[in-house]
């Protein structure tokens, strides 16, 4: 079924993002990411209290490639 779209303002996209207007079968990001954090790093909410007495985060990394970005377009 088509879509109907109304009006639309785009403040500014992001170099990795995908912007769809319309009816779209399949969208695949072309971009891959490692991110390397220490203990309590993601964590969010009000009052929140995190006792670490020690963090050490390993990045050695043995393997060259995690995750192939090969014809993703």
């Amino acid at each position: 079924m088509p879509a109907i779209v109304g009006a639309v303002k785009v403040n500014s996209i992001g170099n990795s993002s995908i912007f769809n207007i319309g009816d779209v079968f399949n969208i695949a990001p072309a971009s891959t990411a490692k991110t390397f954090a220490g203990a309590g790093s993601f964590n969010t909410g009000d009052g929140l209290q995190v006792y670490n007495q020690r963090s050490v985060t390993n990045t050695y990394d043995t393997d060259t490639i995690d995750q192939v970005n090969v014809a993703n377009a």
